[in-house]
């Protein structure tokens, strides 16, 4: 028996998936957000760490 099978026999399961998109699109948003606000000296800086030691 598939997974699926289990899943469909669940009231209410495609809340979850919904809820788990929203979620990531969230957050993907605030990320992109402060990438683009962030300063450009301390992208450099962050940048510049796996060459530095």
């Amino acid at each position: 028996m598939k997974f699926i099978n289990y899943l469909e026999k669940i009231t209410g399961v495609s809340i979850y998936g919904l809820s788990s998109f929203m979620i990531f699109f969230i957050i993907f948003l605030i990320v992109l957000f402060w990438a683009v606000k962030a300063d450009k000296k301390m992208i450099e800086e962050i940048n510049r760490i796996p060459l530095d030691n």
